[in-house]
């Protein structure tokens, strides 16, 4: 009874085994037959770069823009142009009493009328002793004259030629006091510069001015210009003609293009920083001298 009991566990054992090892076959052919999935990593496309920029901020400037001042001491009699005057060139723009000038000039206008003529007079003289002094020459040839006439005569028309260089010299100083008078009476009328635009008034009619003082801003209207610093990492890539976009907080509807006008040709060691100029092309619409700006740059850093 044990034997068959042992005979049979036996079997079962056997019989296990064989259903083990089927089992893994199946698994190993199927694992075998089915395909092959390799993971294949596909690179992504670069993504550009986002466009970095640098803002500079500055007030908008004018190359002409200047303080007109009293060239010479004066009450102002008119007052010509006032703030917010459009003005050209040689505009008036006040005038300062020039009467006394006036006065001046005249009297010695009618000095170098006299001296002048005195200047003729001599001269007309001069040629009539010329001539009797070459007549003198020809009697005394003829011993007609004696040597001591002739000399007369020749001391005569030497000491006249003498008289006319002093009356020369009398009429060029009586025109140069005529010219300096002419240009004292010329700073008594205060004129504009340069076309532009009175921005400010510091005077009044009937007020007593002394030379230098203040009398009118005069400032032009165009080109706009706008003058900033970088840092030197720049050097190289702002140049001459570029162009930049150049806005203003004062007109923010408005975009303006500016060009590159002038870069400093070296770094400014104590900032670190080279100095741009640039110029708005175009028309200026809503800008104005003054106004604060700002210009975007492409910052490659």
């Amino acid at each position: 009874m044990e034997l068959q009991t042992k005979h049979l566990l036996m079997a079962c054992l056997s019989a296990a085994l064989l259903v083990i090892g089927c089992s893994e076959d199946r698994t190993e052919t199927a694992a075998a037959d089915a395909p092959v999935h390799t993971e294949a990593r596909v690179a992504s496309p670069a993504l550009p770069k986002p466009r970095r920029f640098f803002t500079v901020s500055g007030p908008l400037i004018v190359e002409h823009q200047v303080d007109v001042t009293a060239q010479r001491d004066g009450i102002i009699v008119n007052i010509s142009a006032d703030a917010g005057t459009r003005v050209h060139a040689g505009m008036l723009l006040a005038q300062l009493d020039d009467r006394q000038l006036a006065a001046n000039l005249e009297a010695a206008q009618a000095k170098t009328r006299s001296i002048a003529a005195d200047l003729k007079n001599w001269e007309a003289e001069a040629k009539v002793l010329e001539a009797d002094y070459g007549r003198a020459q020809r009697l005394w040839k003829e011993k007609l004259i004696s040597e001591e006439q002739l000399q007369h005569a020749q001391y005569k028309a030497e000491s006249d030629k003498w008289d006319i260089l002093r009356v020369q010299e009398l009429l060029n100083n009586s025109k140069d006091e005529e010219q300096s008078l002419e240009l004292e009476l010329e700073k008594t009328r205060v004129v504009a510069p340069f076309d532009g635009l009175v921005a400010r008034r510091y005077v009044r009619a009937g007020q007593s001015v002394a030379k230098g003082d203040r009398m009118f801003w005069v400032t032009a209207e165009a080109p706009l210009r706008i003058r900033f610093t970088l840092p030197e990492r720049f050097v190289g890539q702002v140049k001459y003609g570029q162009e930049f976009t150049l806005s203003s907080p004062d007109v923010p509807a408005e975009k303006h293009t500016v060009r590159v006008i002038e870069v400093s040709p070296v770094v400014d060691p104590a900032s670190g920083t080279i100095e741009v100029l640039a110029e708005i092309t175009g028309a200026h619409g809503g800008l104005r001298p003054g106004m604060n700006a700002s210009v975007s740059i492409d910052d490659f850093q």
